[in-house]
């Protein structure tokens, strides 16, 4: 774990333990640690989220970390009410670890707990989901099942508690993604999630963009992508290389990721897992 992570969880772990007494009255899961203490009522139905530390829009929001999802997310609604986006929005990264799927949640939670949207985040990611997992939830069924076995969206989403957010799982392993992602039934399923509800945010959490073809499939689908970088782990090389990938899409930004050195809003610099972006103008 890097100092970045570190000092996350032991800031977040340490505000917790404060609220630790009235969050176990609350749940009935006391057993769980404060980083997986969750409700698993799903029906799929309510999935309530308490503890990952990683999430800091719903256990954080006056970090410095979380004003930066805040400023990504006044400037995604600000797209898409300017621009051509029909307010659907994939996430990919160059390669694994840099923070995709962390950075497609807190956006979706920050974008959730604004009353005027409600949010659709997608697990689009089937080769390794894991929101599920940051949220310590479970789900039998999502996306893949909706395209292989033709089940209803409305009857696998899971609805938290987290603002207005609901969330579409990956679904059953398959044995060939890019074959699923291709096919006409998966086109028309992500025309679905766009249209069926014109007043919500749709984030779709995809694969890396350089080892995997799936993103190439969905960015065709989808409204705008956001390609996440990480300092120190992301090359030059690599990000070149995804950009030219990326050229025929509306490329709205790149969030760069873990941030060393950071102003906090008290005038203070210090470690954070911190989320900046750099935004382009779609092309």
């Amino acid at each position: 774990m890097s100092r970045i992570e570190k000092a996350i969880e032991s800031a977040t772990l340490k505000r917790s333990r404060k609220s630790e007494d009235q969050s176990m009255a609350e749940s009935p899961l006391d057993s769980k640690t404060d980083q997986d203490r969750v409700s698993t009522r799903f029906g799929q139905g309510m999935a309530t989220q308490v503890g990952n530390p990683f999430l800091v829009t719903a256990n954080d929001q006056n970090s410095p970390a979380a004003e930066q999802y805040r400023k990504l997310k006044s400037l995604v609604v600000h797209l898409s009410k300017n621009d051509n986006f029909d307010k659907a929005l994939m996430v990919t990264s160059p390669a694994a670890n840099e923070g995709k799927t962390i950075t497609s949640l807190n956006l979706a939670i920050t974008m959730a707990q604004d009353f005027d949207h409600t949010v659709l985040l997608v697990e689009a990611d089937v080769r390794k989901p894991s929101i599920l997992e940051h949220l310590g939830i479970e789900a039998q069924k999502g996306l893949s099942d909706c395209v292989l076995d033709s089940v209803d969206i409305g009857d696998v989403l899971i609805k938290t508690d987290i603002g207005n957010l609901s969330i579409l799982s990956a679904g059953q392993k398959v044995d060939n993604p890019v074959e699923l992602f291709s096919s006409k039934k998966m086109r028309a399923l992500f025309d679905e999630i766009r249209t069926r509800y014109q007043d919500r945010y749709v984030i779709v959490d995809t694969t890396p963009l350089l080892p995997f073809a799936e993103p190439q499939y969905i960015a065709k689908a989808i409204g705008g992508v956001l390609l996440v970088v990480r300092e120190g782990v992301t090359t030059p090389d690599s990000l070149r290389r995804s950009l030219e990938m990326l050229k025929n899409t509306t490329l709205f930004g790149v969030v760069n990721n873990c941030v060393s050195r950071v102003h906090s809003v008290d005038g203070y610099y210090g470690y954070y897992g911190y989320e900046g972006y750099s935004a382009q103008k779609p092309r």
